[in-house]
């Protein structure tokens, strides 16, 4: 699942998920569960930074993207677990090195890419969509306080927690995101693009239109 922050990636592919009985792998959720996991042992900020993982919780927090050798290894590692059932990948890879290394470790194991799903967004909605996100710091729900309010403001409807602003939707950080992105992660549509897998997908619609498109696109696909 290719597109720009804020495209509604993670919405896709959860539905993608559920739909077909797939395995959702989310560099960011990977990522921030590897950050996590480290914070819990560095108490010290400066050691921290010292470190592998949670050196990448600056770059996430400012908008640039993580280093492609520690993506990839990261990555390697969960595609490696995946049953054979299959799997989407959400956030990965974000950098025509990062898609040509996924390809040729995915021919190592006997697998491939099937689809690549481009959802294609105007930068203005990104940035209403993202600056309006709201998570919950304990089970990860997201919701926004335009389009998917809570039940009660502010406060998680699955366990009652009280909802964040993630430091990397703020408006300037998803400004520095929206370049980057288009710097070095839309290449990764015209790399894919030679292999013929490239579906572009109107993602400016609702949640429920996309969701539709995706779908459609697949059921023709799994039919060749």
């Amino acid at each position: 699942m290719l597109g720009a922050p804020g495209a509604g990636k993670g919405t896709q592919c959860k539905r993608i998920v559920e739909k077909y009985g797939l395995l959702h792998l989310s560099s960011g959720d990977i990522l921030r569960q590897k950050i996590a996991y480290s914070v819990e042992r560095i108490a010290d900020r400066k050691e921290l930074n010292a470190k592998r993982y949670p050196l990448n919780a600056d770059l996430m927090d400012s908008g640039e993207l993580v280093p492609d050798e520690v993506i990839v290894e990261m990555m390697a590692g969960a595609i490696k677990k995946t049953p054979q059932a299959g799997f989407v990948l959400d956030g990965f890879p974000r950098t025509v090195n990062q898609a040509d290394r996924l390809d040729k470790l995915l021919a190592c194991n006997g697998k491939r890419i099937d689809a690549v799903l481009n959802l294609k967004v105007n930068d203005r909605i990104v940035a209403e969509r993202m600056t309006g996100r709201r998570s919950c710091p304990q089970c990860g729900a997201v919701y926004h306080i335009e389009n998917l309010r809570p039940k009660v403001e502010g406060i998680c409807d699955n366990d009652g927690a009280t909802l964040i602003q993630r430091s990397d939707d703020s408006l300037e950080v998803v400004k520095n995101r929206l370049k980057t992105y288009h710097r070095q992660t839309e290449p990764v549509v015209d790399y894919y693009r030679k292999h013929n897998t490239v579906y572009d997908i109107d993602a400016n619609k609702d949640a429920d239109e996309v969701s539709a498109q995706l779908i459609e696109n697949l059921d023709a696909l799994a039919k060749e």
